[in-house]
């Protein structure tokens, strides 16, 4: 077998590019750029997905084309400025991850083994297209937006797993809506105040989709809950609010600045500060031991946003789900349906919140996805749908699935699992797009995705690279 050295230094160059979604122009470039120096044929499409084919290897010229697949772009979380921060990855402990950022290994691993088996003329394989698309962190607009001739082979590996002991067969569909408030911006007021910036920061966050059922505090909770706990008590404004950090993240840190009367200002700094920490400890001091609020002077803001929007936001907050909605009643310890509020931003003249709704029931993802609309409409907000995903269900009995586990026991003595998982795919949009196509997904152990905890194991990544050279072996004979 061939080591996996020359994938983690394709993984390296990966990371000295920036590629937050919506920004892939760049590794794009770079994809196109390999194949040119392999000699390879390739194709890039309007929306920058790029697929690039390599022929068989000589003597095999008749087995089934295969696919590799990945996606190019990643969760930036810590990253001040995704489009020029670059990622600083470091080992220890037999783990790799990154100062202070997310790393980039979902997927970036993933798609440097694609990009070795392509580079490596040693590994025996039929004929191959490493189909790498875009967005698939933040709307899935490359897997949707491809046309039906892109792809010829109808046998996928996704090496988009986080899974290590597992070959996920399902995936959830996901809905992603923004939903904006109208919102007024007035001059501060005038008289005594004193202003302040509310943090809350320390926050595990995480995958939207895996790490939902996990209890972990979301920063768009604690937000809710400090600012409904005030509003009663103090007559304050908000300037401004940010609050988490990516569409398919759990929201780990928040900022809001707030002015108060000057004659309640020590009283609010005091009683706040220790009554949320208090309520923060209590309730998610097992899953989040670091999160925590603080409450500091900062400078005086020229304007804050009107009332009303604000208690719209706040009447929108309450009523929509955050977290698990409904487990699985036919697959054992699955979150079956969820709803994620991932960011709150202020816009020039609104203010905008964006829900990730997951479901492997279709129907049911569409169902709450219009209820959280309604309540925005409600309130006097729209919505717009970035996302549709449809959910996803391999057929677990399977040859080609069969063969996958196989080659899992002959080569680490163990089979995995067959997990349908509450992540979302792009398979939901390449089995509607490619009649009759089958899909395994592997890949190596990720711990913590989205978010700056995350961390890749090493031995699994040697693992899963000698298992994809051995399955491409075995569909190529």
């Amino acid at each position: 077998m061939i080591t996996s050295e020359r994938v983690f230094s394709i993984f390296k160059e990966l990371n000295a590019i920036p590629r937050p979604s919506h920004h892939e122009e760049h590794i794009a470039d770079y994809l196109c750029q390999f194949a040119e120096r392999l000699h390879l044929e390739y194709q890039r499409d309007a929306q920058n997905c790029v697929v690039i084919r390599k022929a068989a290897t000589p003597g095999y010229e008749g087995a089934e084309p295969i696919v590799l697949l990945n996606h190019m772009d990643m969760v930036c979380v810590g990253m001040k400025d995704p489009l020029s921060n670059l990622i600083d990855a470091y080992t220890e402990n037999g783990w790799m991850m990154a100062k202070g950022t997310s790393l980039g290994a979902d997927n970036g691993i993933g798609l440097s083994m694609a990009l070795a088996v392509l580079e490596d003329d040693r590994i025996i394989h039929g004929p191959i297209e490493v189909m790498t698309t875009t967005n698939e962190e933040d709307g899935m607009s490359g897997a949707s937006n491809l046309a039906t001739d892109f792809i010829k082979g109808r046998k996928v590996i996704n090496l988009d797993s986080e899974d290590y002991d597992t070959i996920t067969t399902g995936a959830a569909g996901a809905f992603l809506q923004e939903h904006r408030i109208p919102m007024k911006r007035l001059p501060a007021p005038g008289g005594k105040h004193r202003w302040y910036r509310i943090t809350i920061e320390g926050g595990l966050g995480g995958h939207s989709g895996v790490d939902i059922n996990k209890g972990r505090a979301s920063a768009v909770v604690l937000t809710w809950a400090i600012l409904a706990a005030i509003y009663n008590e103090y007559d304050f404004d908000i300037a401004s609010m940010k609050v988490g950090e990516a569409n398919a993240s759990i929201a780990s840190s928040a900022e809001i600045i707030v002015c108060v009367p000057s004659g309640e200002a020590s009283e609010f700094v005091k009683a706040q500060e220790e009554m949320m920490n208090e309520w923060i400890k209590e309730e998610y001091g097992t899953t989040d031991a670091d999160i925590h609020c603080t409450i500091t002077k900062c400078e005086a803001q020229s304007t804050v946003i009107n009332k009303e929007a604000f208690e719209a936001l706040m009447s929108c907050l309450e009523q929509i789900p955050q977290g698990v909605v409904k487990m699985s009643e036919t697959m054992q310890d699955t979150v079956e349906t969820s709803n994620n509020v991932g960011r709150i931003l202020m816009e020039e003249n609104q203010l905008l919140v964006t829900t990730h709704t997951r479901s492997f029931i279709d129907a049911d993802m569409k169902a709450l996805a219009d209820e959280i609309k309604e309540v925005f409409a409600a309130c006097g907000g729209a919505s717009t749908t970035i996302m549709e995903a449809p959910a996803w269900q391999e057929n677990q009995q399977s040859d080609f699935l069969k063969l996958t586990s196989d080659v899992f026991n002959d080569l680490l003595g163990w089979r995995p699992r067959l997990v349908a998982m509450h992540f979302v795919l792009e398979a939901g949009f390449f089995v509607q797009k490619f009649p009759g196509m089958e899909i395994a997904c592997i890949g190596p152990r990720i711990v913590e995705p989205h978010s700056t905890s995350e961390r890749v194991e090493l031995k699994t990544v040697d693992d899963i690279w000698h298992v994809l050279q051995e399955l491409l072996i075995r569909l190529a004979v």
